[in-house]
């Protein structure tokens, strides 16, 4: 949805599947350094010399690193539901592991926030949380315990983020539970050229304000 809105206001947008996620049936990766290697060489396969990278929650991580790497490659760089670091509560962990279907529930009930579970549907038209609950399902089932694990494990945010040369936007929900908006504050802190966005969502920001999402994200590339 989101892609398609930027793409709907001339942006080139490509929005990889990481491995073991959506039609990828590789095997997961379990380190977010990993996925960073993953990454730059996903972007040397399509021929992309510079991008700007945009990730969210786990993916805001493998984003930081990437751009952290290999500053010559990442001209701008926008992390949306962000923390440093990105702690995963023990008792979930452990859920995710024995009782996938339980810990989904419990992450769809945390994503969103009070607007996102009363109101009307987006402007999608369709309902978030029902949503975001449906892609979950459809993934492997120790895929969210992997990537939960993956956030929890990482420890070098704060030490990317000093090596980041590029332009960043932080983007944060004001009612985020997961990842409020004090979580991303020691990035904020550490980043050398930042902006931050607040908006009126829960963690689930592109589902819930797709629209304010993508004109922060054009403004910015702007």
């Amino acid at each position: 949805m989101l892609a398609r809105r930027l793409g709907s206001r001339g942006r080139s947008v490509l929005a990889p599947d990481l491995p073991g996620h959506g039609h990828d049936r590789t095997a997961p990766l379990t380190r977010v350094e990993d996925f960073a290697d993953w990454l730059l060489n996903w972007l040397d396969r399509q021929g992309i010399t510079t991008a700007a990278l945009a990730g969210h929650s786990l993916g805001s991580l493998i984003a930081l690193e990437t751009a952290a790497r290999h500053p010559q490659r990442i001209a701008k760089l926008i992390l949306i539901g962000t923390a440093a670091p990105m702690r995963v509560a023990e008792r979930l962990l452990e859920t995710a592991t024995n009782d996938p279907d339980k810990a989904m529930a419990i992450v769809n009930r945390g994503s969103h926030s009070v607007r996102g579970w009363l109101a009307a549907p987006s402007p999608t038209g369709l309902w978030s949380p029902g949503l975001n609950l449906r892609l979950m399902e459809r993934q492997r089932p120790e895929l969210l315990a992997i990537d939960l694990a993956a956030s929890n494990d990482y420890a070098g945010a704060l030490d990317a983020a000093d090596r980041v040369r590029c332009p960043t936007l932080v983007v944060t929900g004001a009612d985020d539970r997961m990842t409020p908006p004090a979580a991303a504050q020691p990035l904020v802190e550490r980043l050398a050229d930042v902006r931050v966005a607040q908006l009126p969502s829960g963690h689930a920001v592109m589902t819930e304000v797709p629209q304010a999402l993508a004109a922060a994200i054009d403004n910015f590339l702007d």
